[in-house]
């Protein structure tokens, strides 16, 4: 029982209650004691800066929620809805309406969890979404969404977010940052360095993507060493708009031996419209890679590897609807000895940047956490850390396996937590899913006995998984 009288188990069995996912009392007194109300650092997502910039308003439901949202996509297809009124030109209305015929089809599938979350936390909505409450849930947010108070910024405040970082390609002008930075309307947000392009040099594009950095470096990259100069000189201007944080989205490491003067050859050769072959491609990543990884270290950046995606799989729809549509999945690369060799070469010559590894495949979490204790130093508290659960990771079961493989290898209490990864402006409710999550683990084991009943001193650490990691982390 609890103060009020009413039997815990009543409580934790409502659908989206105070006590959501909290299984007992301990955990109930965790999270809304300690984790509840502590503000958002979100490091990572892929939200648009012009958004923020402008202080978007978006003019219904299906623009700020549907828009984009592979998750929601892939159900939508899953379930036979046309792709018509999923990417196709139905109307906002109409694709709205085969979400909310889908969304009672997701049972124990996380996208159930957070639609519900967010409808209820942005726009006060306790009604489940069904093609009967469509219409009324459509109106109501509609509604709400057309006053000043669900303006993107607005929207940003009212979770409590208080620092972002978005994803942003090493050509980009940074004025939407630029804007937002001279607007000062209490919630910073600060670019990420994403120069993947650059690397992956069998993608096509690749070639008018060098020749086009190469015009906004104002650098000739005829050779390797143009290369690595123009993509310092665009750091150097991300740093000044106050990034701090690189990120790589690779499948996975490539890190063979390499030589500059082969290296240079190579790039060439791309450049000249020749075919290059793997294991040239492997040595032009890896000597990519390693430089990037030491100019992080020099400028006290965070270097994050996103690996293990298997990206635009269906080829049919690919060509029709274009990458990033909902087609990527987890893929089974052999990850821990390139991994460890990547990360080696910096640390023997002392140039291993603070670094976050974010696994896909979730047979490798021990893998991943077990590798981050290789390379502790005792410089930083936390210097590698075991990234969250990501893209297919990030629900109940994903987030509990990440974080016991942390608990089994390293240290929880040094995790700088949960991010977004999101493009929706309407996701920051994840961060409410991870913090009951956590507390309920931390709960069970303080009522089985397999943790000690001091509450203050695991509250702190809740509290600091949960924000003050992050924030002491990231050099901000």
């Amino acid at each position: 029982m609890i103060s009020n009288g009413t039997n815990i188990k009543e409580m934790s069995s409502v659908f989206l209650g105070e006590d959501f996912l909290l299984d007992n009392e301990y955990s109930i007194l965790l999270y809304h004691q300690y984790a509840k109300d502590l503000p958002i650092i979100d490091y990572h997502n892929h939200l648009p800066p012009q958004a923020i910039a402008v202080n978007k308003q978006y003019q219904n439901i299906t623009q700020i929620w549907l828009y984009g949202d592979h998750y929601k996509w892939r159900a939508m297809r899953a379930n036979g809805i046309n792709e018509r009124y999923i990417t196709g030109d139905a109307s906002d209305w109409k694709k709205f309406e085969q979400y909310a015929l889908t969304l009672p089809y997701t049972l124990r599938n996380p996208l159930y969890h957070w639609s519900h979350l967010e409808l209820k936390r942005y726009f006060g909505i306790d009604e489940l979404l069904t093609p009967k409450t469509a219409q009324s849930i459509y109106d109501q947010c509609n509604l709400l969404l057309n006053t000043e108070e669900y303006a993107v910024q607005h929207l940003l405040k009212k979770m409590k977010v208080e620092l972002l970082c978005t994803t942003d390609d090493p050509t980009d002008d940074l004025s939407f940052h630029q804007m937002i930075a001279q607007q000062s309307f209490g919630i910073r947000v600060l670019p990420t360095f994403r120069p993947d392009k650059a690397i992956l040099i069998e993608q096509a594009g690749f070639t008018e993507y060098i020749e086009h950095l190469s015009e906004v470096a104002d650098t000739e990259i005829e050779h390797f060493q143009g290369l690595i100069d123009a993509l310092h000189k665009r750091m150097d201007f991300f740093h000044e708009h106050g990034c701090r944080l690189a990120d790589h989205g690779l499948e996975k490491l490539e890190t063979t031996d390499f030589s500059l003067p082969e290296v240079d050859r190579i790039l060439t050769k791309k450049r000249k419209g020749q075919a290059i072959s793997k294991s040239e491609a492997a040595q032009y990543q890896s000597a990519v890679l390693h430089h990037l990884g030491v100019a992080y270290h020099t400028k006290n950046w965070t270097m994050q590897l996103h690996l293990g995606a298997l990206r635009n799989n269906n080829s049919r729809l690919l060509g029709s609807l274009g990458p990033d549509t909902g087609f990527d999945s987890i893929g089974d690369f052999s990850q821990a000895q390139s991994l460890s060799k990547f990360l080696n070469r910096l640390d023997a010559s002392n140039q291993l940047a603070k670094t976050i590894l974010y696994n896909l495949n979730p047979r490798d979490n021990e893998v991943f956490a077990a590798m981050a204790g290789n390379f502790q130093d005792g410089t930083i508290v936390g210097k590698i850390q075991y990234g969250s659960g990501w893209w297919f990771l990030d629900q109940l079961d994903g987030m509990e396996k990440q974080i016991n493989a942390l608990s089994n290898m390293g240290l929880l209490s040094r995790f700088i937590g949960m991010l977004t990864d999101s493009r929706s402006f309407l996701s920051y409710p994840r961060h409410e899913y991870f913090r009951r999550l956590l507390c309920n683990i931390f709960g069970k084991d303080l009522q089985g006995g397999r943790l000690p009943k001091d509450l203050d001193w695991i509250g702190k650490v809740i509290q600091d998984i949960c924000y003050y990691n992050a924030k002491n982390y990231f050099s901000f």
